[in-house]
């Protein structure tokens, strides 16, 4: 009997009223909005009208060239792309998760290689100086890094230690006020073109402590040289570079956070960075569809538009379907994040199922298209080599797979 008096309570705390006759009465005002407010509409709008006239006309140039833009960059710097969620104090434009990933998706819809770039500078960059840095490490960078004057890298991968961060080797021995900093990195977003760099190194202090260490480095400190230029599949505008660290004098000053949160910092950032990709993947995704959708109109075969077919009109069907059931894992992600809830789990389903839905999508595209959609004339083909490498950097599918489990069997269903 108590259990039911607490039931009934805890039913009408909630405003669901149940009168005779009538069954339940939904008369409350739910907590969830699934619409963009007038703010929303009007990013949205406004990113996807500079990406269409500015990345549009370079999106092919950019993939046959294999060439980071610099006055691109510029051009992105007009609208704060570079400091979407740094404070307005900083140069940044202080705008929420959603709002991230709402820039990111209109920016992949045109060119997934920019808003790779976007993303990395963002996410794995910009955003730890902010969260870990001290006050004197975020005015001497943040300035800087929000209006684009200076581009962000992040190197974790070394070429032992990919998935596996404790097989990292670099390693920064403190040497009176500073450290020693040697070892290489490999596939770094953004590694030939960045001024500032968040490397993760073992540190061994003096006092005999050692862990993973998080350290802000200047891409013109002696023993700092940039390595091979890796010539990619697809997000072949996005400069990947090997980075060499040769006994770089690091200052203490330039260690980010304490010795030992390197760890702790990479994990973070990472999680952050999966939203990006995610958002990225389903720019990818829409810019697609949208294709799909208009040649299936367009195209006749037999008298009629071949979007009359079965055959054609599921296929648009499943990938609507999957298209908006992965934006709202998104949103609802970004939404977490944005209020201080742990999103660790949802960034890997995010970057999971957005990555798989990008591939699926356009491969069906390609399919619907026929022969048109294998061609280099229409940009489907890139899609679908930019869509792969979403399965793979900043974690595999296979690792997000991983994180989500183990989040599921120590309880967070």
């Amino acid at each position: 009997m108590a259990a039911s008096k607490d039931i009934k309570h805890g039913i009408s705390r909630v405003s669901i009223g149940i009168r005779a006759n009538r069954g339940i009465d939904f008369t409350y005002s739910p907590s969830l909005n699934f619409e963009y407010n007038e703010q929303l509409k009007l990013l949205k709008k406004s990113v996807r009208n500079f990406a269409e006239s500015v990345l549009g006309p370079i999106a092919k140039i950019a993939d046959e060239k294999a060439r980071f833009s610099w006055e691109t960059a510029a051009e992105l710097s007009k609208i704060n792309a570079w400091g979407i969620q740094i404070p307005e104090k900083y140069g940044g434009a202080e705008l929420d998760t959603i709002s991230y990933a709402i820039t990111i998706e209109e920016i992949s819809r045109i060119c997934a290689s920019t808003a790779l770039n976007v993303s990395a500078h963002n996410s794995l960059g910009a955003y730890p100086i902010f969260k870990w840095g001290t006050e004197e490490q975020k005015k001497r960078y943040l300035p800087d890094i929000s209006c684009g004057k200076k581009i962000c890298a992040f190197a974790l991968t070394e070429p032992n230690a990919g998935s596996d961060a404790g097989g990292i080797n670099s390693l920064a021995v403190q040497d009176g006020e500073g450290f020693i900093l040697n070892g290489s990195k490999i596939f770094i977003t953004n590694g030939g073109i960045a001024s500032t760099l968040l490397a993760i190194s073992k540190c061994k202090m003096e006092n005999g402590d050692k862990g993973l260490a998080a350290f802000i480095l200047e891409s013109d400190m002696d023993g700092y040289e940039v390595g091979k230029k890796e010539d990619k599949m697809g997000m072949r505008g996005s400069d990947t570079s090997s980075i060499y660290f040769n006994n770089i004098r690091v200052p203490k000053e330039n260690m980010l956070g304490a010795p030992s949160d390197g760890f702790k910092i990479a994990l973070n950032a990472l999680d952050y960075g999966r939203v990006g990709i995610a958002a990225q993947s389903l720019g990818i995704a829409q810019a697609a569809y949208e294709h799909s959708v208009n040649y299936a109109n367009s195209r006749i075969q037999f008298g009629k538009s071949i979007s009359n077919f079965q055959a054609i009109s599921f296929k648009l069907a499943e990938m609507s379907t999957k298209i908006e059931t992965t934006r709202l894992i998104i949103q609802k992600t970004a939404f977490m994040r944005d209020k201080g809830i742990n999103f660790s789990k949802e960034a890997a389903m995010s970057k999971y199922i957005a990555s798989k839905v990008a591939r699926e999508v356009v491969e069906e595209s390609i399919q619907i298209h026929g022969g048109y959609g294998y061609m280099k004339d229409l940009p489907l083909e890139r899609y679908y080599r930019d869509a792969k490498a979403c399965e793979i950097y900043e974690g595999t599918s296979e690792i997000m797979k991983s994180i989500i489990s183990q989040h599921i069997l120590r309880g967070n269903l």
